[in-house]
């Protein structure tokens, strides 16, 4: 067998063609537009059949540089960060807070449901996790950072991961609608607003080259600074991943600075994040091994289409309950199922959907995003660090 490696700069190259490759592709087919397929998914996927049928052959193999992976992966997690605003959280008032509280609640539920499934099958409980919270709550990225962690336990983590977090895009838009209707017909709802025209919406919001730079230096002193956390904590027996450091030390950056006269690059920190984000995904999408799937295709569908149904039948009896029991929780519960198995965009999507047919909800528009977009992570990160420990 012929070996080829590639150093970091070969990879990243790839990583970008790959990006381009994707954008190309999600443009000209209209169904990967709709689900929101992110575009490193596409590119490193497509990338990763090629290295399966290059396995299969028996002939090639080739080899990634990881440090540019790991880079964007920190700086990603430490931009999650920054979005723990609880001066933010407090003006969302208890609407916020409640559904932040269900959607803690479901990441639970679907690890503890997802560990016990994995369980059932005689598979490892990191099984479980990827298919849990890790992929369908948090989507792509959570999948292969957090995955990187499984890893070191199972050989498959990021893998199964990956698969789960590209059918709950697909399964979060497919159920949210049907939820929301049973709903609307079952108690009778009807919405008594008329969606009003933001002013503010063709004003651009631009990014500036000093706020640029600011966003570099909060990011690269919070990893700093929460890197030497980690080894502190490492020396007293406490280790902790190497993203939690930086992204406690963001959040508590944020918090300060709520608190003064300054004011954080937030939008800037966000482009930075999002574009380590995709480098990060194309890089470890387009390594992925697809051929240690194969053993896991029957257990992990079970789990999927049962993760579906507990999504489902959360959003139907707890999330439109316990927000009110009208027509505003009802589009919140659509909502719910998208972010809950795929993404914020897919919550939206799902929301604008109904919405478009049926009235307007101003509630549901401001709280989904807000919990969704922000806090989410960051309370599924410390929830997901909290299992992996304990089966470590």
């Amino acid at each position: 067998m012929i070996e080829y490696s590639f150093d970091m700069i070969m990879t990243l190259m790839i990583a970008i063609v790959l990006l381009l490759i994707g954008r190309f592709i999600k443009k000209r087919v209209p169904v990967l537009e709709r689900f929101f397929i992110p575009v490193p998914v596409i590119g490193g996927l497509l990338f990763s059949i090629f290295l399966l049928i290059i396995h299969q052959s028996g002939k090639y193999s080739f080899t990634f540089d990881s440090q540019l992976k790991d880079l964007c992966m920190m700086i990603f997690f430490t931009t999650i960060g920054f979005s723990a605003s609880l001066d933010l959280l407090k003006k969302g008032g208890i609407g916020v807070l409640k559904f932040l509280i269900l959607s803690t609640i479901l990441v639970i539920l679907q690890d503890v449901v997802g560990m016990g499934l994995a369980k059932l099958f005689g598979l490892h409980q990191y099984i479980g996790l990827a298919a849990g919270s890790i992929s369908l709550t948090g989507g792509h990225g959570n999948s292969v950072a957090l995955g990187a962690l499984l890893d070191k336990v199972i050989p498959n983590g990021t893998v199964v991961a990956i698969a789960s977090a590209t059918y709950g895009l697909v399964a979060g838009c497919l159920i949210g609608g049907p939820v929301a209707k049973k709903l609307l017909q079952k108690y009778q709802l009807s919405s008594k607003e008329i969606q009003e025209e933001n002013s503010d919406d063709d004003i651009e919001d631009t990014v500036t080259e000093k706020n640029l730079f600011d966003s570099v230096i909060v990011i690269v002193l919070s990893m700093g600074i929460g890197s030497l956390l980690s080894i502190v904590t490492k020396k007293i027996g406490l280790a902790l991943p190497s993203y939690i450091g930086p992204m406690l030390v963001a959040a508590l950056i944020r918090n300060i600075i709520d608190k003064s006269s300054y004011d954080l690059p937030l939008k800037e920190i966000s482009v930075i994040g999002n574009i380590a984000l995709s480098i990060f995904l194309s890089i470890a999408l387009m390594t992925l091994k697809l051929w240690e799937l194969s053993d896991l295709a029957v257990p992990l569908v079970a789990i999927l289409l049962i993760q579906t149904l507990l999504m489902a039948l959360f959003a139907y009896f707890i999330t439109f309950r316990f927000m009110g029991k009208d027509y505003d929780a009802a589009v919140i519960a659509t909502g719910h199922c998208g972010f809950g198995l795929g993404a914020s965009p897919n919550a939206m999507a799902n929301m604008e959907a109904f919405t478009n047919v049926n009235g307007y909800s101003s509630k549901a528009f401001f709280i989904v995003p807000l919990v969704g977009a922000l806090f989410i992570d960051f309370v599924n990160v410390i929830v997901v660090t909290f299992f992996i420990g304990i089966f470590a």
